[in-house]
């Protein structure tokens, strides 16, 4: 599965090569980049919040590459800094508030789909989203790389625009509500892992 997830990001990163290249041509600015992917992202989950949820998807997924270019373009051209990092950490964070909110905001709202339990597992996902972000920055913070885990933010993605964009709410919404499932399920076990993974790290085997 990881291999076909590498080889998936590959060929993704060689679609959107051309318009690296004409964003490096232009100078513009990662920093600029990350702001205007923001700005998407955020749109996109005010989008799921009104309901219209393939619309949604879409825009998504049509607008992600920006998540990609920042850095690349920063590479690229020798921008790569401290803050630049930083800022597109928190950015991020943003981004995901927003789309979480959103779908929290549709099942909250709804006249048809509205439900309770929906509202429940959405703040459960997006309270993991939260938190595999920070548990990895806490364990960097102690001199630790722990990207590990089953859900990075790029499956995050695209598990909150594919299925969405193609399905919207068939199968009388089912099919949105098992991927919101699925998202907060794996997030919550990547949170663990994260934990797990930082306990082993930290901890002596006589201990």
């Amino acid at each position: 599965m990881q291999s076909l997830w590498s080889a998936v990001q590959r060929g993704y990163l060689q679609v959107i090569a051309p318009v690296a290249d004409w964003l490096v041509a232009k100078r513009v600015r990662p920093n600029t980049i990350t702001t205007i992917g923001t700005i998407c992202t955020c749109t996109a989950g005010v989008i799921f919040a009104s309901g219209h949820i393939s619309a949604g998807g879409w825009f998504l997924g049509l607008t992600a590459l920006f998540d990609v270019l920042d850095g690349n373009v920063a590479r690229r051209t020798g921008q790569s800094t401290v803050f630049g990092a930083f800022y597109d950490s928190t950015l991020d964070r943003v981004a995901d508030g927003f789309l979480l909110g959103g779908l929290l905001v549709f099942y909250a709202t709804h006249p048809v789909h509205a439900s309770q339990a929906m509202v429940m597992v959405t703040l459960a996902a997006l309270i993991a989203t939260f938190l595999t972000s920070y548990t990895r920055a806490r364990a960097e913070g102690l001199g630790l790389d722990a990207k590990v885990g089953m859900l990075q933010r790029a499956e995050r993605i695209t598990l909150l625009s594919a299925p969405q964009a193609f399905f919207g709410l068939a199968l009388n919404g089912w099919i949105l509500a098992g991927i919101v499932s699925l998202l907060a399920v794996t997030a919550w076990i990547t949170v663990f892992q994260r934990i797990n993974f930082v306990y082993r790290t930290t901890t002596s085997p006589g201990e």
